[in-house]
């Protein structure tokens, strides 16, 4: 019974499985070719269950963004606890890199979905995409004007575009070597940047 604790339990587990899946399975397969029983495959969940969840698909991408945004909070967080705003930005990039055989296979998990969901009409999921990237984008700024940067948020947006282009090259050209040295590019770059103080 769903009543109980441990029923209550196993719905929140399978709605989390699901969510997930959902997250992995758009990214890999795009929205128009993903079936509600790729998802629940993957999950490991009944594709009848399924509905008991989330009513659409479009639910399903809603959920997947949220886990995109939340797996961001994780990683900023992570990054947060470094006391140098630039190690901060040098660990996103590095973080980057390192996904650089899965940005080769599937491009980068919210730039892509936000891509297709915009080719869509109603206007509801890719804003709620661009609401992922533009959290991105705030916590880049912030990084920026603790190092005394005035035009922290066109520092922002250098960054993340660039690793948007790359991402897109190297999922393109099925080249991780782009990532790899595109994202090194970056990590100069950053090292670059004035020190705190010295920002003119």
């Amino acid at each position: 019974m769903t009543d109980s604790p441990k029923g209550r339990a196993r719905s929140a587990d399978k709605r989390r499985r699901l969510t997930t899946a959902a997250a992995r399975v758009l990214h890999e397969q795009g929205v128009e070719r993903t079936t509600l029983a790729d998802i629940a495959n993957a999950a490991g969940v009944p594709v009848g269950n399924v509905y008991y969840y989330f009513r659409t698909k479009d639910d399903l991408v809603l959920a997947a963004l949220a886990e995109h945004s939340a797996h961001l909070g994780d990683l900023t967080d992570a990054l947060d606890r470094l006391p140098d705003p630039r190690d901060r930005l040098k660990g996103l990039v590095e973080g980057w890199i390192e996904q650089r055989e899965t940005a080769a296979r599937h491009g980068c998990p919210t730039g892509t979905l936000a891509v297709e969901l915009d080719k869509r009409a109603d206007g509801v999921l890719d804003a709620q995409a661009g609401a992922v990237v533009r959290r991105l984008l705030d916590w880049a700024a912030q990084q920026f004007r603790a190092l005394g940067l005035a035009d922290a948020d066109d520092l922002a947006v250098t960054l993340v575009s660039s690793y948007q282009g790359m991402s897109v090259l190297t999922n393109a050209l099925r080249d991780p070597g782009i990532m790899a040295r595109e994202g090194a590019r970056l990590l100069r770059w950053l090292d670059s940047l004035p020190a705190p103080g010295r920002a003119g």
